[in-house]
């Protein structure tokens, strides 16, 4: 465990349910152990009741932030989401290929627009990169889309990575943001294990979405606890760092772990019931 440092660190992207991965409680352990001041909790994929992350955001105040997730197929949608940002929601989950049924196929999306509410958006590569995607984050300048996994990079990644570069060409639109998560999410598995550091040569995947998208729109988010089958939470956090210190100053080092995070992310106290 490497001791605190004085800048605020965000975990971006983790996941608790009591039902499936594990509850919040193993994830508040892992938060104090690291140093990580706060999360945001976003919904796994396919669950569309928020009650859980909603309560734990209640239950530990200032401490979480509820990204949720809800069914997009219904026309009512966007009132469901509006009330789900009333008991406590700051963000929601959509998909790259996410659509609204009805006349306006953007209607979702639209109504994140209007609260101010950031997306967090899941996808392949493949849907990243086409027109249809680059077409959406055009029409809706003022919301701010939060782009998963560096854009679905993936240990295997092969140079030039051009498909790769068609995602990071997202970020000539300013209201475009990307998340990194640990190098075991493109680096491959060692095999034998080797210690302290079991990586080899590290791909230059992280830093070029820093030289595309800069440290104020990158984030970190450890996929807490699918991460815990790869390298671990502590090592999502402490070997990215390690790994970023070869081309960040401190000051966008603070960016990617918290900062950006917290200019997204009220994580505030919630409203109270009454």
């Amino acid at each position: 465990m490497k001791e605190k440092t004085a800048m605020v660190i965000v975990d971006s992207h983790c996941h608790a349910s009591p039902y499936w991965f594990e509850p919040v409680e193993v994830l508040l352990f892992q938060m104090d152990r690291n140093g990580v001041d706060k999360a945001t909790l976003v919904q796994f994929s396919g669950q569309t009741d928020n009650s859980y992350i909603l309560d734990c955001v209640r239950r530990y105040p200032g401490r979480f932030s509820a990204v949720v997730g809800i069914d997009t197929d219904r026309v009512d949608a966007p009132v469901i989401l509006k009330q789900l940002v009333k008991q406590g929601a700051e963000g929601i989950r959509l998909r790259a290929t996410t659509r609204s049924p009805g006349k306006d196929p953007l209607a979702i999306w639209r109504a994140c627009a209007e609260m101010g509410l950031p997306v967090t958006c899941g996808g392949e590569k493949e849907q990243f990169a086409s027109e249809g995607f680059s077409t959406l984050v055009r029409a809706l300048p003022d919301l701010a889309i939060i782009i998963e996994h560096l854009g679905d990079a993936r240990d295997g990644e092969q140079p030039p990575y051009d498909a790769y570069r068609r995602v990071l060409a997202l970020s000539q639109h300013p209201n475009t943001y990307i998340k990194v998560g640990g190098l075991g999410e493109i680096c491959p598995r060692p095999k034998p294990f080797r210690q302290p550091f079991p990586f080899g040569p590290v791909p230059p995947l992280v830093e070029m979405a820093y030289r595309a998208f800069g440290a104020s729109r990158m984030l970190w988010g450890s996929n807490y606890p699918p991460s815990a089958h790869v390298e671990g939470y502590a090592n999502t956090l402490h070997w990215l760092d390690d790994h970023v210190r070869s081309f960040c100053t401190e000051k966008d080092r603070s960016w990617i772990f918290g900062e950006t995070a917290l200019s997204l992310y009220k994580l505030r106290i919630p409203p109270s019931d009454n």
